[in-house]
């Protein structure tokens, strides 16, 4: 293939990899928790020449970026303030983490995420009671009022469990939580705090996402018109070779 054509239909196709990461983040503005995906791209040297370049495959990151705070006044939405993550049990029943805290208690009184995955305490999976009334310190301690109980009988239920990673031990798995990239469960970290009755909202910018898709639009018409006048002018030569002979 000519090398002019090569390059811009390598080029097509990541535009057209980083416009799924885009409507992908597009889809998610509202997603609680959301942290924005991204594609990085590099070059490769060509082993025929020092100074020629390639464009090389693209490889998925992520923006860890916090997304704002909104109060909602909800008892069992949490957010954690600053750095950090709560965590989760998979349904592999492996350890995983998330920033949405916009927590439900099932039939079973589990307190799970919306996707039903369990939120995780110090020693397991967090079982809330039927209550009157709850608090959630800035430690993620839940205490209930149980029913029927005087107002000063406060009970403790336990602790939700937050870990505190750098950036680079955790990945982005398919189902949007995220894991440590060795597979092992962290350690709770202390100095992580939570807010009861406020969420954290996607840290995707509309307006950049969609001045972004807009962008990629455009590099990709013209590297359909690259290929296009490559292709013209491959088939006009040959047509001179033709004639010649």
């Amino acid at each position: 293939m000519d090398r002019v054509m090569y390059l811009a239909a390598y080029r097509a196709n990541q535009i057209m990899q980083s416009q799924r990461v885009n409507s992908n983040n597009l889809a998610n503005i509202s997603t609680t928790g959301f942290r924005e995906d991204l594609m990085v791209y590099t070059t490769d040297k060509a082993s025929s020449s020092a100074t020629r370049i390639y464009p090389s495959g693209g490889d998925g990151a992520v923006n860890f970026n916090q997304g704002s705070l909104q109060s909602t006044g909800r008892q069992l939405d949490m957010a954690v303030s600053g750095e950090g993550w709560m965590a989760i049990q998979s349904a592999d029943g492996s350890e995983a983490y998330t920033r949405a805290g916009n927590f439900r208690i099932s039939s079973s009184g589990l307190l799970t995420t919306v996707a039903g995955d369990p939120v995780l305490g110090d020693s397991g999976p967090l079982i809330i009671p039927p209550y009157e009334k709850m608090e959630v310190g800035n430690d993620g301690t839940i205490t209930i009022r149980p029913l029927g109980q005087p107002a000063n009988e406060m009970a403790k239920i336990g602790r939700i469990k937050l870990v505190n990673p750098q950036d680079n031990e955790l990945f982005k798995s398919v189902d949007g939580n995220f894991r440590t990239r060795n597979g092992e469960a962290l350690a709770s970290d202390a100095s992580v705090s939570v807010m009861s009755g406020s969420l954290e909202s996607s840290n995707v910018n509309a307006v950049s996402a969609m001045v972004n898709m807009i962008e990629l639009a455009r590099q990709f018409e013209v590297q359909m018109k690259v290929l296009e006048t490559a292709k013209e002018n491959d088939q006009a030569s040959t047509k001179q070779l033709r004639m010649g002979n």
